[in-house]
């Protein structure tokens, strides 16, 4: 998931048990919420709340009708350490700026999802001993924030690390036992062949360690696709790699599969426009996979001046969008209907009234037509041409 991410800023644990976990939980009065649908978790796109100059995410609420965020990224401090920091900088412990976006975003009936790794930087399974360490610092996220869901976005250069994905796979497993109902994707590089080598190595992981998140999604861009067909060619590719590897059914591999796009133009150049968003949400829901999303909220707005796709921003999409125009499809993806942008249509013409008449003479009240308009007298008038003007003798009454 390269997305623009390597200039964006790069103790031992021990596990938790399930009653000390919901306790820590329940007593965080800040992070407390009542859990969304899992679609909504599902279909939440991400957004990075302190950087790439950060949209309003009630804004986006009240125009597309989307309830669920996924906050990116969480990383280990730049300077070492097994602590969470959202982009290496800002430790989670002391954070009151993310805090504050959640908080908007549930008052207004929403919920975050948190993501873990990304492209580049030092993510916690790097630093972190092992699994349980590294799950004890995604706890404390898990905990301050009150989260009913977690991403692990395990990518370049992290997923190269055998012990790190090592650490990864293991603490989301104890994170899943840990904290009952929690949903919980994984994201991973897309591929022409679903993914790569290093992919299918973390897949292996996951099989070892018994763990079954609630998805594993690919991200089919920046490897030489070219539109929606080369991507749900991958999105299928990716199905028969998961029956194969952990003995799944095709309808099972579907409900275990997702999707994370990239909107408009991508890192390598590639175009992925509002049809191409389509098609692929058709594919996913005829086939009943588990997730819709995509990189980035930041980015789901026309750059200004028009870019027409001639470079690759952080901040707007490079095609021609409306905004939030990519957010409306995980809406639709979650079972929600957008709110129609749609202008009002016109009344339609009512019946004209007799001609006006240049020698007729005309009191208040009297009703004529004229090019195509009703128009009605303010005051007695003779030979006074029907126009629209605030200080005129006749008021148009629509068209006819």
């Amino acid at each position: 998931m390269k997305r623009l991410r390597a200039c964006l800023g790069a103790a031992t644990g021990v596990m938790l048990t399930a009653a000390a976990t919901t306790a820590l939980v329940a007593g965080h009065a800040s992070g407390a919420t009542t859990a969304l649908d899992n679609r909504w978790y599902a279909a939440a796109p991400y957004l990075m709340p302190l950087d790439n100059d950060p949209p309003d995410p009630a804004a986006i609420m009240d125009a597309t009708g989307l309830k669920a965020f996924q906050l990116a990224f969480v990383l280990a401090p730049n300077g070492g350490g097994c602590s969470p920091t959202w982009g290496g900088t800002a430790p989670v412990s002391s954070d009151t700026a993310v805090q504050s976006v959640i908080n908007t975003v549930r008052a207004k009936g929403g919920d975050v999802s948190i993501s873990v790794g990304g492209y580049g930087g030092t993510k916690l399974g790097q630093t972190c001993s092992d699994a349980a360490a590294t799950a004890a610092a995604y706890q404390q996220v898990i905990t301050k924030y009150g989260l009913h869901a977690i991403d692990f976005d395990l990518e370049e250069p992290e997923y190269e690390n055998t012990a790190a994905i090592r650490n990864e796979i293991g603490a989301a497993k104890i994170l899943q036992q840990n904290n009952p109902g929690l949903y919980v994707s994984v994201t991973t590089a897309g591929t022409a062949d679903g993914t790569g080598w290093f992919g299918k190595q973390m897949l292996l992981e996951a099989k070892s360690q018994g763990f079954t998140p609630n998805n594993f999604s690919i991200m089919p861009f920046d490897g030489g696709f070219n539109g929606a067909a080369s991507q749900t060619s991958a999105l299928t590719n990716f199905n028969a790699l998961l029956q194969s590897t952990f003995g799944w059914d095709q309808a099972t591999a579907y409900a275990h599969e997702g999707f994370s796009g990239m909107n408009g133009r991508s890192d390598s150049g590639e175009i992925f426009t509002q049809a191409d968003f389509q098609t692929v949400l058709d594919y996913a829901t005829a086939h009943n996979m588990d997730r819709f999303t995509f990189w980035s909220l930041n980015r789901d707005r026309q750059c200004s001046p028009v870019d027409n796709g001639g470079r690759t921003s952080g901040t707007c999409s490079s095609v021609a969008q409306n905004s939030w125009d990519f957010a409306k499809y995980s809406v639709k993806f979650a079972g929600a209907t957008p709110p129609s942008t749609t202008p009002t249509p016109p009344p339609p013409p009512t019946g004209c009234k007799t001609a006006w008449s240049s020698s007729a003479v005309y009191t208040a009240g009297d009703e004529v037509s004229y090019n195509q308009h009703n128009w009605k007298a303010k005051w007695w008038t003779q030979n006074e041409v029907p126009t629209a003007s605030d200080w005129g003798v006749w008021q148009d009454e629509g068209a006819c």
